[in-house]
């Protein structure tokens, strides 16, 4: 009898071991999406619906990430929320190599492939570091996300709560046909008057070069198209 129930639970756990991933990860996806809907139709209202292409701006100086979402027969993305940074590390300045525990800044695209429903941060996805201009540069690093568990070694962690709320926006756009969101990040917005704070500060070029794509956006209610020429950043057909 102990043969047979051992060899029972024998079956019973290569079974669970072999199921494909995206079937085990839909208990999680579905658990935070039904935690998040209360949450998420009070904030909804009647501008915006769960499918709605999204957007996301995070400001280190601010310590927040901007959610915004592209209203149906609007031609302009519209601001959601704006969900305060629980933690992230390095301060100010463009993430350079692996181990030196900063957070990146630039232009960056989330596609599905990089939501992780496993994470051991709750929640996460994967804001695919180093992009193109990051290696033209010569920069290194990994498994830079924005996360929950409100612990960061060079990722954007936000509350459990707040990722279950960004992740199920995210994932009903892209299940909805979005092929992809970008995320910018910024050090500070970037003004005339706050980059003249900052003229003699080492990353000021760096900044300057990224100015161009935070206006277009302030201009024109919709992230431009950013290529990578030369090893620097431009906005496409410009």
């Amino acid at each position: 009898m102990i043969k047979r129930l051992f060899l029972i639970f024998t079956f019973l756990a290569l079974s669970l071991a072999l199921l494909p991933p995206p079937l085990m990860a839909v208990g999680r996806e579905e658990s935070a999406a039904e935690a998040a809907k209360p949450r998420l139709d009070k904030k909804l209202g009647s501008a915006f619906k769960l499918g709605n292409p999204v957007f996301l701006r995070i400001f280190k100086d601010e310590a927040i990430v901007e959610i915004w979402m592209l209203p149906e027969n609007s031609q302009k993305f519209k601001l959601f929320h704006s969900y305060p940074i629980c933690a992230f590390s390095g301060g100010l300045g463009p993430k350079t190599k692996e181990g030196d525990r900063k957070a990146p800044e630039g232009f960056y695209a989330v596609g599905l492939r990089h939501l992780n429903p496993f994470s051991n941060y709750h929640l996460s996805f994967d804001l695919d570091y180093p992009n193109a201009y990051d290696r033209a540069q010569g920069y290194t690093g990994s498994l830079l996300m924005v996360h929950g568990n409100c612990l960061s070694d060079g990722c954007y962690a936000m509350t459990d709560p707040q990722i279950e709320e960004i992740y199920t926006l995210a994932k009903a756009a892209l299940d909805n046909g979005q092929p992809f969101f970008r995320v910018h990040i910024f050090p500070f917005r970037l003004t005339a008057s706050n980059l003249a704070l900052y003229k003699n500060y080492p990353w000021h070029d760096f900044w300057t070069m990224l100015e161009p794509v935070y206006a277009y956006f302030e201009k024109h209610g919709h992230p431009p198209d950013v290529a990578v020429e030369k090893g620097l950043y431009k906005i496409s057909g410009l």
